[in-house]
This record gives C-alpha cells, sequence and structure tokens, in this order.
C-alpha cells in the first residue's frame, strides 16, 4: 500500500475521528467537494484532524449548500510532530503565504510572527496564515497542523525564552562556516529556528539575541537569500541534522 494517497481528497476537520462517527462539513468545504470537485453520495473523502490519525469517510448525505460525511476506517496512525518552532520577521501578503506553507511542508510545529525593528510588514493576518497552513497540511499528507502564534516584539520573545529549547539564529554576519558543522554539535532537544526581516537585524537586535547561552549561530551561505527563500533552506538544514530528516532511514 502506497504511503500516501494522494487521488483521495483530503480535508482537516476538528470534530474526533471514529469507526461511525458522523462530520457535518461547514459551507466552504461542502462547496469544495459537492460543487468544485463534483463528488457525489459514497464518495470517498480523506479527513484528519492532528490528533487521530487519518481515516477514509463516505459522503451520506449530499445536498446543495451541506454535506455529511461517516467515518469508516482509519488509514493512517498519528505520528508525533517534530519539536521545531519557526520564527520570523513577517513578510508581504504572497511571499509570507509562501513562507507559512513551506515551514509547515518543512515539519514546522510552530508558527510565531516576530515584529522587529525593519520588519517590512506590519499586520499579520493570522487567520490566512492558519487557513495557509490547513492547506498545506491537506495537500502534502501531514498529520500535525502546526499552531499559529499572534506577532509578538522581538524583545517579548527573548524575554519570555524557555531556555531548554535551543535557538538556532539564522544570520547573514554569521562567520562563514558550513552549518552543518555547527548543528550537529548541538544535543537532542526542543529546537526553534530564527529568520530575521529583509533588512537585517538592527545591531542592538543582534547583540541581544547573541548574547543569550541558548542561541547557536549559522551562516546561511556566500549568498544573501530572500527570508522565504532563508526559511526553507534553515528548515532543511536542521530538519537534516537534527530532525525528522536524519531519522528517515535510521
Amino acid at each position: 500500500m502506497a504511503r500516501y494517497d494522494f487521488a483521495t481528497p483530503r480535508l482537516f476537520v476538528t470534530e474526533a475521528l471514529k469507526p461511525g462517527a458522523e462530520i457535518s462539513l461547514p459551507k466552504g468545504q461542502a462547496h469544495y467537494l459537492l460543487n468544485v470537485l463534483r463528488l457525489r453520495q459514497g464518495g470517498s473523502v480523506l479527513l484528519f484532524n492532528g490528533n487521530d490519525g487519518e481515516w477514509l469517510s463516505k459522503i451520506a448525505e449530499p445536498g446543495k449548500r451541506a454535506c455529511t460525511l461517516a467515518v469508516a476506517s482509519r488509514t493512517r496512525g498519528q505520528t508525533s510532530p517534530c519539536d521545531l518552532h519557526y520564527l520570523f520577521a513577517p513578510l508581504k501578503r504572497a511571499r509570507l503565504d509562501y513562507l507559512v506553507q513551506k515551514a509547515t511542508e518543512m515539519g514546522a510545529s510552530l508558527l510565531q510572527p516576530v515584529m522587529t525593528a525593519r520588519t517590512v510588514s506590519e499586520r499579520v493576518n493570522v487567520d490566512r496564515m492558519r487557513a495557509n497552513v490547513i492547506e498545506a497540511a491537506e495537500q502534502c499528507g501531514i498529520l500535525s497542523v502546526p499552531e499559529v502564534r499572534a506577532p509578538v516584539k522581538l524583545v517579548q520573545a527573548i524575554e519570555g525564552w524557555d531556555d531548554g529549547r535551543r535557538l538556532i539564529l539564522c544570520d547573514e554576519e554569521a562567520p562563514p562556516g558550513n552549518p552543518l558543522t555547527a548543528l550537529a554539535r548541538l544535543p537532542p532537544g526542543p529546537l526553534a529556528v530564527m529568520v530575521g526581516p529583509e533588512g537585517g537585524f538592527a545591531p542592538e537586535e543582534r547583540e541581544t539575541i547573541r548574547a543569550k547561552p541558548y542561541v547557536t549561530i549559522i551562516s546561511l551561505g556566500p549568498r544573501l537569500l530572500r527570508a522565504d527563500t532563508a526559511a526553507v533552506a534553515a528548515l532543511a538544514l536542521v530538519q537534516a541534522t537534527l530532525g525528522d530528516l536524519n531519522s528517515v532511514n535510521a
């Protein structure tokens, strides 16, 4: 049996999933199944809620604006998500959408927008971020949906930090060096990755972050990366060294 079923539509729901459960979809999801995909009674839909694994369901009662799904059997058990937080300075709309989707695909368990002195976008639509997280999880077979938090100022994020969580700071002014070497020295444990704004951290911000004992500074190479590109590069490096990519063939 294939690891993922990409032929069957997949939806995130908030209700508990178990054999015999009936799920009444909201209008948006019902419209998608019945009017966009044109599914009919008996059509198959995969469901997940971030807690109970993935379940096969069937359309039981289609209507013009409503749809009820009957949960049948579990197709995949729930897996434990990576304990990996991603902190980032918000970007403008389209690029923020991309960043959020890719961070979800790369296994981030929490997304935390951080307002810095040089943040280019002062408005953050948290509901839109959550919608992008769910869409990415639905399309990529992900079972755990990252938590999305409201923006905080950088100083608040640092002052309230849990010292037991290692913070990996991706800094364009970091000394040249192989980031994999620096990451390989870190012990297992909770992780967070931070990428700064497009204009870089202000000198006082960089000084404050670097002074913390839980911070590890890495370079992402000799080229200056856009913030959304840096997100993918940084999370890939961390996952390959300390995360679930490192255990794929273990």
